[in-house]
């Protein structure tokens, strides 16, 4: 079983809603336990957002130029990065971008990458995987924090392939 094997595997656990499964072959063993039942379960407060009404003492015409600007600054940033390779999380879990605490980090803004190199580590249910990069380039942005959860299929890097 390799590595995206397991996690399908996990993905399917978390959808499936189940507390435990157990996978055996005669040269493998794997068992997923999620937090589900009786098993407590930590949760960590949002924070709250108030809104404010807007002021209406403002007039009409000025408002739409300067709406338009950042929409036209939002159109030029997509194009921008239309030319680049994103590298996405395999899995759901956290990401971090050092191998450990007292570790330097994989790769920084600028750094080239060839393909396997390892660009970052997603922890998942007490597992840290390495993911690698599936492309050759440069590092033009890092989208992700350091010690944040991510989704699967969630953008973490941009690469410049020239």
């Amino acid at each position: 079983m390799d590595i995206r094997d397991i996690q399908n595997l996990i993905k399917f656990v978390s959808k499936a809603e189940v507390s435990e499964v157990r996978y055996k072959t005669k040269d493998f063993e794997i068992t997923i336990k999620t937090p589900l039942g009786n098993d407590p379960v930590s949760y960590v407060p949002q924070p709250t957002v108030y809104q404010t009404a807007p002021y209406a003492a403002a007039p009409a015409q000025p408002t739409a130029p300067q709406a338009a600007a950042p929409a036209a600054e939002k159109t030029e940033a997509a194009a921008d990065e239309s030319k680049y390779i994103t590298i996405k999380s395999p899995m759901i879990g956290t990401f971090y971008r050092k191998p450990a605490p007292d570790k330097d980090v994989f790769v920084n803004v600028g750094d080239s990458v060839t393909e396997g190199k390892v660009v970052c580590v997603i922890e998942a249910m007490k597992l840290f995987n390495q993911i690698e990069s599936e492309v050759s380039g440069k590092i033009v942005k890092i989208l992700v924090d350091d010690a944040t959860p991510v989704e699967y299929d969630q953008p973490l890097f941009l690469v410049d392939p020239s």
